[in-house]
């Protein structure tokens, strides 16, 4: 029997799978590594395309855009979405169970029965009432407080505590977080909510906060220090200034002073560091200053703690 003669080498028009799909069939082949690939796995490449693991190899070899202080360049602030996030998911938690307050605040030492009382810890010996608080091992209320806020039967702001919060928030934040980078700007919001707890925590620390005041105070300070070393103020200072300053005076009788000042000093020194680092140590010194502001505001914690539990 003759046989007819398509024109193409043997095996030219066997079928062929895809290398990452093989019940797939495809002609089409990375223009790097020549493996066959499917519609699916191929990726648009400056000529032809490329399957998924060359793209990973090729990025792998790409120098990643940094900003001026050393952090990756962000398109979009999602730290701070996500922070914003998390602070109305806690908000909607108090509401339906206002208990969290008392269980997540900034309290330093206290006392608790079995009937959910609350007692001043005077250092001594209570039988029955069981110590609460962070000298008492519960630093968690370190950090938790920034995501609580007054609800809106309480106090003299109510719901105004979170909308203010989460409104300088969304300013400071999506202008800090393009300068420092996710990273960097994580790091400074929550040493300053942290610095705000830990300075109310050695001034009083038989008396409980709740608010991000101590962090947002912080982007301020980190704000102030990064539009110093640019020279540039994308937001207008009397937008930002003047208020702030209104609002820490105007609200010193009946919110945390030592939270706003402890996140703004926190701040004000994180963004030091992060701004005069030396740029061919700018990420081993800026690790530094952030590690040192963290250990040193837990070494005073421990201090304290020492001292009111004995």
């Amino acid at each position: 029997m003759d046989t007819i003669s398509t024109g193409q080498p043997p095996g030219e028009g066997a079928a062929t799978t895809c290398y990452r799909h093989p019940k797939r069939e495809t002609l089409l082949r990375c223009t790097r590594c020549d493996r066959h690939i499917c519609p699916d796995c191929m990726r648009e490449a400056p000529v032809g395309h490329r399957c998924p693991d060359c793209v990973r190899e090729d990025n792998r070899t790409i120098r990643q855009a940094r900003t001026v202080f050393g952090g990756r360049v962000t398109t979009r602030p999602m730290v701070t979405y996500v922070l914003i996030a998390l602070t109305v998911l806690a908000y909607l938690a108090e509401l339906a169970r206002p208990a969290l307050l008392d269980q997540f605040d900034s309290l330093g030492a206290g006392l608790v029965d079995d009937a959910g009382r609350w007692y001043v810890d005077d250092g001594g010996p209570h039988p029955g009432l069981q110590p609460v608080g962070i000298a008492h091992g519960e630093w968690y209320r370190l950090i938790t407080p920034a995501f609580l806020h007054s609800l809106p039967t309480q106090g003299v702001l109510g719901i105004l505590h979170i909308v203010f919060n989460l409104y300088w928030l969304w300013v400071l934040g999506r202008v800090v977080e393009e300068r420092l980078g996710g990273a960097r700007f994580l790091a400074v919001y929550l040493l300053s909510a942290v610095g705000g707890t830990v300075l109310g925590f050695l001034v009083d620390p038989h008396q409980p906060a709740i608010g991000a005041s101590g962090a947002v105070y912080g982007l301020a300070g980190c704000y102030f220090v990064l539009t110093r070393r640019l020279h540039h103020q994308p937001i207008d200072p009397n937008r930002l200034i003047i208020p702030f300053l209104i609002w820490m005076v105007f609200s010193a009788g009946w919110t945390s002073w030592e939270g706003h000042l402890g996140g703004l000093l926190v701040g004000g020194a994180a963004a030091v560091g992060l701004a005069y680092a030396p740029a061919k140590r700018r990420t081993l010194v800026q690790t530094a200053v952030l590690v040192g502001l963290a250990v040193l505001l837990l070494a005073l914690v421990v201090v304290k703690s020492i001292d009111l539990t004995g």
